[in-house]
């Protein structure tokens, strides 16, 4: 069930007497909650007819009162718990949850965590009410998920700018969201994000970020690499030492994958890297510059100059030191 079907449904009036929404991905349970506390019971019915608990101020006895209540005045009442995770004795809910009221909408909001499918609590919900798992976007999605979600709200975004936002942020969606609705606001009627929109807005530097140095280690632009380390250096936030070499070895894995592949054409590669054809551009500049062999030694610098990143024969060298010290190293040899 996916929450176009759940809100599809909240929609024409067909509902579940319970729902459960679980899951390490809060943006998506966050969209269910909204959408019910604000539309599934009318404005002029609220005061009696819709109870919001949260988790760690609450206990399932009060829950249970509400669930048990009639309506006032109206077909349904709406009772939700937010930050379900946090409740305690929430397995107490068990028997109310064996005959659960038609009249009672009941919410379960369990935020960063998916509920035990082997508990008696969960094998109620399910029988009983609709489950919902809330999983992670998973990496490769992301670049596409964003694009997705800019067109949708009626805006177009630039591939080279979805990848600077990927790489700041991540895969949380509910961050994601909320930097692409502040572009927005920002924006007016304008209708188009690009690098220059996300530098004066976000704070991302378009010319000085992972997916720049990515670049320049692909082109052995040596200059072009310490310049991004030493805005590093300068904005800590911007790049740590533990962000930037997992991303490049993200990246330069995938580079190195390629030469597994018998098709290596750019229709091809497009799926490996998120389906952005700036990062095949740079794969493919990458391989004509280094070859296999050479790949295959950043893999292992990264490899090393991480560990010396923990302490693993290092005595406490300055993060920006040892990236100038591993791209020196890949780049000229």
């Amino acid at each position: 069930m996916s929450v176009e079907k759940i809100i599809g449904d909240w929609k024409k009036g067909k509902f579940k007497p319970v729902y459960l929404f679980h899951g390490e991905e809060g943006y998506f349970i966050d969209q269910l909650v909204d959408f019910a506390e604000n539309n599934i019971i009318k404005a002029e019915e609220a005061d009696f007819n819709k109870t919001i608990f949260y988790g760690k101020d609450t206990d399932w006895v009060p829950v249970v009162t509400a669930c048990r209540r009639h309506p006032m005045f109206a077909e349904k009442q709406l009772v939700m718990i937010k930050e379900a995770q946090s409740m305690n004795s929430i397995e107490k809910l068990e028997a109310y949850l064996e005959s659960p009221l038609a009249s009672t909408i009941l919410i379960i909001a369990h935020k960063g965590k998916t509920i035990d499918k082997r508990t008696k609590l969960f094998k109620l919900l399910d029988k009983n009410g609709e489950i919902f798992i809330s999983a992670k976007i998973q990496d490769y999605k992301i670049h596409d998920w964003i694009s997705d979600y800019v067109n949708d709200i009626g805006m177009k975004i630039s591939s080279k700018s979805v990848s600077l936002l990927q790489e700041h942020i991540g895969n949380d969606l509910g961050r994601i969201v909320t930097e692409i609705e502040k572009l927005k606001i920002n924006l007016g009627d304008k209708k188009t994000i690009d690098e220059d929109v996300i530098e004066k807005y976000i704070g991302i530097s378009k010319e000085y970020n992972i997916f720049e140095l990515q670049a320049a280690i692909a082109t052995k632009n040596l200059s072009a690499a310490i310049k991004i380390i030493n805005f590093f250096e300068k904005n800590p936030k911007s790049a740590p030492i533990q962000m930037a070499l997992p991303a490049l070895y993200t990246f330069i894995s995938k580079v190195y994958s390629v030469y597994g592949l018998s098709n290596k054409s750019e229709f091809a590669l497009k799926p490996l890297f998120y389906n952005n054809s700036f990062a095949v551009a740079q794969a493919t500049t990458m391989m004509n510059n280094y070859g296999y062999n050479g790949i295959e030694k950043l893999i292992l610098l990264l490899h090393h100059y991480n560990m010396k990143s923990l302490g693993v024969g290092d005595s406490g060298t300055e993060d920006a030191a040892l990236m100038k010290e591993m791209v020196a190293m890949m780049v000229v040899g």
